[in-house]
């Protein structure tokens, strides 16, 4: 094996983010959700499917004080069908587990400061549960609260943080940029990385919107891939996604969202145990879709 203990070390101090945060009036996070997303490889028999489920609970433990625990499932399949020099079935079924702890408190009246800490399996699981199976992922981020919390406010809510984020397949600290503001009362944006939107609202029931944002996967490779001169220890990929999206609210909690568009940017490759590439599967653009519930508060 090339490095695993390096990986190890490396990804157990990243930042992650992936908390979900509450304001003054009303917990902003999805509690629930189930989402299907297919990606056809463009100009190839490859693609891929990812299957997700999530749960999230908030726990008030004070004045402006939460805990916020959840678990998420989700289960990748990699068809490669063009040919490869190594076996396929490797990746066949990739899953990965997530559990989270978050907690956050108001420090300010007008700062709120959040943390959260994500221990993660995410591999192939061909030989049962082993060390480098596990990530350990945390975040911090700090919200600045809108004094008016009308639409008409000149003020927006901004959002700023670091995160290590292993969804995106980039397994580096990233910055994690949000401002969102009502500027009309069928209009929103939210201008930021990893996602950037523009929504308008039909009405009380239906929602469109336009965006870009970050998404991917990552696991690790129990059985390395032997290549030529290289091993491959873990699998990545990291899609910019741009396209519109829909939705339809059922109730104040409850809606179902469809999204579709095109790549910017498709990268799956194996990587090393120091995390270089060292075979890249695809790397062509193509469009995509993704649709779900979710239940929030």
């Amino acid at each position: 094996m090339i490095n695993k203990h390096k990986k190890w070390q490396g990804m157990a101090c990243m930042l992650f983010f992936c908390f979900c945060f509450i304001n003054t009036h009303a917990q902003l996070t999805d509690l629930a959700r189930v989402e299907y997303t297919y990606f056809p490889q463009a100009s190839s028999e490859n693609s891929f499917k990812r299957s997700r489920a999530l749960f999230n609970y908030p726990w008030k433990v004070g004045e402006d004080k939460y805990l916020v625990t959840g678990v998420e499932y989700a289960n990748v399949n990699m068809e490669l069908k063009d040919g490869f020099p190594f076996a396929v079935n490797e990746f066949d079924r990739l899953q990965s587990f997530q559990f989270s702890l978050g907690y956050t408190f108001k420090f300010s009246e007008k700062w709120r400061f959040g943390a959260v800490v994500n221990p993660q399996l995410a591999s192939n699981f061909q030989n049962g549960i082993i060390g480098d199976d596990f990530l350990l992922n945390a975040s911090i981020y700090f919200i600045k609260e809108r004094d008016d919390k009308s639409r008409d406010s000149e003020d927006g809510r901004l959002i700023l943080g670091i995160q290590y984020n292993t969804v995106s397949g980039v397994p580096a600290p990233l910055p994690y940029v949000n401002y969102h503001k009502d500027f009309h009362e069928n209009w929103a944006y939210t201008l930021g990385v990893p996602k950037t939107n523009l929504k308008y609202k039909i009405d009380e029931n239906n929602i469109l919107q336009a965006f870009v944002t970050l998404d991917g996967y990552y696991a690790n490779i129990q059985d390395n891939v032997m290549l030529e001169d290289e091993t491959a220890e873990s699998i990545s990929m990291t899609t910019v996604l741009s396209g519109l999206g829909y939705e339809r609210f059922f109730n104040d909690h409850l809606l179902f969202y469809f999204y579709s568009g095109y790549t910017l940017m498709n990268n799956i490759r194996l990587r090393n145990g120091d995390m270089e590439d060292v075979y890249t599967i695809n790397d062509t653009n193509s469009m995509y879709i993704r649709g779900g519930l979710k239940f929030k508060m």
